[in-house]
């Protein structure tokens, strides 16, 4: 099935991955099985779903051929992303760091609680691992919402601009940053371990009154970060502010489908407007949803004919 940016191809990804071209996917989205011992299905009318029981190493092997077949597919700056749960991250991991130069896991916290748990702790994390083999992938700085907390206690200052809070300038003490003095009202700044700028962006933001000016002594040299020019926190490592669908507002439609603001997440760090994202088992097609709201292209693959889910998670 194709249309104007996407191709949907139904079959073994171990097999329809030969089709597509390498060096051509800026983003690859892996949610594979999770090897959680149990079979998928959308209720007991309807199988539409998968079965997640293995022997022995099989998932291993399964899991080391698809990297293998991912791999070459992705451009010299792409990233790829490992969906896993916490409980199962052991074995997907070394496959990972076997293969790619630089592994991060993201922590998503997909719910809030688990209050039906009586024996064990609540499981509500997913790990997703962002894999890539270049030293300078595409990367989008993304926002995540600030917390009510945050707002309360770090936009404290104000001046003719509006309130701010006080942004870094220094490097940490165990670190080595850009070594120079600096004199702001006619004091002179020359910070052991450096600073984190270079000194000609530091003459901008004094030039543009958007020095905090210390009130001691001992004080360092901040900077000026203005609440109505923040969209938001940098998005972080840990993820918890994006709920799973059992937990939101959208319907499910498929077992173990996620949420569109989670792929939209995703594909907004790594990728750019007409970049091609992939995915090679869609499920419900969420990742083409996220590339039409995006404006990418997209290669959905899945065992299962979902053509009519992935048409309905369009509309």
């Amino acid at each position: 099935m194709r249309n104007d940016f996407m191709r949907y191809i139904i079959g073994d990804c171990l097999e329809k991955l030969d089709v597509v071209k390498n060096d051509t996917v800026t983003t690859i989205y892996l949610d594979p099985p999770f090897d959680s011992g149990r079979d998928y299905m959308m209720s007991k009318d309807d199988s539409t779903g998968f079965s997640d029981t293995w022997k022995g190493d099989d998932y291993k092997n399964f899991i080391t051929r698809v990297i293998d077949k991912c791999l070459p597919k992705l451009t010299s700056n792409g990233t790829l992303f490992f969906h896993i749960s916490a409980d199962r991250m052991f074995v997907p991991e070394q496959i990972l760091r076997d293969k790619f130069k630089y592994v991060q896991p993201i922590f998503w916290k997909k719910c809030r609680s688990k209050n039906n748990v009586k024996k064990k702790l609540g499981a509500t994390i997913d790990i997703i691992f962002k894999c890539t083999n270049s030293k300078s992938p595409k990367f989008n700085v993304v926002y995540q919402p600030r917390d009510e907390k945050y707002l309360n206690n770090s936009f404290n200052n104000k001046d003719e601009r509006g309130n701010y809070s006080l942004g870094h300038l220094v490097t940490e003490n165990t670190k080595k940053g850009y070594m120079y003095s600096f004199e702001f009202n006619g004091k002179v700044f020359n910070p052991v371990s450096g600073w984190r700028i270079k000194k000609e962006e530091l003459i901008k933001l004094r030039d543009d009154n958007r020095l905090h000016p210390p009130k001691t002594e001992k004080s360092k040299l901040y900077k000026k970060i203005y609440l109505h020019e923040t969209e938001g926190k940098p998005c972080t490592d840990l993820w918890d502010d994006i709920h799973s669908i059992g937990q939101g507002s959208e319907l499910r439609s498929y077992p173990t489908a996620k949420p569109i603001q989670l792929l939209e997440r995703i594909i907004s760090i790594s990728s750019d407007e007409g970049d091609l994202v992939m995915d090679p088992m869609c499920g419900s097609g969420t990742t083409a949803k996220a590339c039409k709201n995006l404006n990418r292209e997209c290669i959905l693959i899945d065992m299962n004919d979902n053509t009519d889910i992935i048409n309905n998670r369009l509309q």
